[in-house]
């Protein structure tokens, strides 16, 4: 795995990709005298070359994904459901209408992983579509203790069928944490990469919440219940959440805090 491209980089390797592609096109439907077969071979092995650097500069990504959604880098299904995802955006990309590999290869690794997550607990892709929307919502405002009546009147559904997403929701989350990985304590447990957020969004985050940094981010991005994250902390859930209460009201009071909600608004 190489560190991310950077978007120069990036757009360097393009116009190789698309010689190398080229390349092995003609070489497959033409047949070219000696000379001209060793300058296509020679570029379509540049382009391969290049595919392959681009390939594991992502990589990065399907982890990113993976934890992101609250589980253990390692857990089989979902990885390799990522790296599909990863090898379907590169076989499908074209680098002639400008994109960043990067953007697009993130929609088709997070299209696998979560249909990989979906099959696992069981549900039908729309009953996923649905976690998937309420997951949005929670996030949408980090210092909101949403009801139930206001899940279903944001996503436009019934006060029943916002009680049935939101156990949904609490299974899915639950189902992380069956391997017994909980008992060896935080190290273990799966949290979004925080190196992949900007330095100022952990810096901010590490000042209004000092010690207790780390529960609120796994609070933030609900991969562990307040229940959880009181359990690995060896302390109350009373007071737990008075302390994510704080920290919430600190984010909420920050001055950066338009600037905070919006970046958690893109995740």
């Amino acid at each position: 795995m190489l560190k991310p491209l950077t978007i120069d980089e990036e757009r360097a390797l393009l116009p190789v990709i698309t010689r190398g592609r080229e390349a092995a096109r003609r070489l497959d439907v033409e047949s070219p005298d000696v000379g001209t077969t060793r300058m296509l071979r020679r570029e379509r092995e540049e382009g391969q070359r290049a595919e392959s650097t681009l390939l594991r500069a992502t990589c990065g990504l399907v982890r990113s994904r993976v934890v992101e959604r609250g589980y253990r880098f390692g857990n089989e299904e979902l990885e390799a459901a990522g790296v599909e995802g990863l090898v379907n955006a590169l076989h499908r990309f074209d680098p002639q209408k400008g994109n960043r590999f990067s953007t697009y290869a993130n929609y088709w690794i997070m299209k696998l992983v979560n249909q990989a997550i979906r099959q696992q607990a069981g549900l039908r892709e729309s009953e996923m579509e649905y976690v998937l929307q309420l997951q949005k919502l929670l996030r949408s405002d980090l210092a909101k203790r949403f009801s139930t009546k206001e899940i279903a009147g944001s996503m436009g559904v019934s006060v029943a069928k916002a009680r049935d997403i939101v156990q949904m929701n609490h299974d899915l989350v639950n189902r992380r944490f069956e391997t017994g990985d909980f008992d060896r304590g935080i190290e273990a447990r799966p949290s979004p990469d925080v190196n992949e957020a900007p330095k100022w969004v952990i810096e901010e985050l590490q000042r209004l919440c000092g010690d207790d940094f780390d529960s609120f981010w796994q609070y933030a991005f609900r991969t562990m219940s307040i229940e959880e994250i009181a359990k690995s902390k060896g302390i109350s859930r009373q007071a737990m959440s008075k302390r994510v209460e704080k920290c919430r009201k600190a984010v909420r009071n920050s001055s950066e805090a338009a600037r905070l909600q919006e970046w958690f608004d893109q995740q």
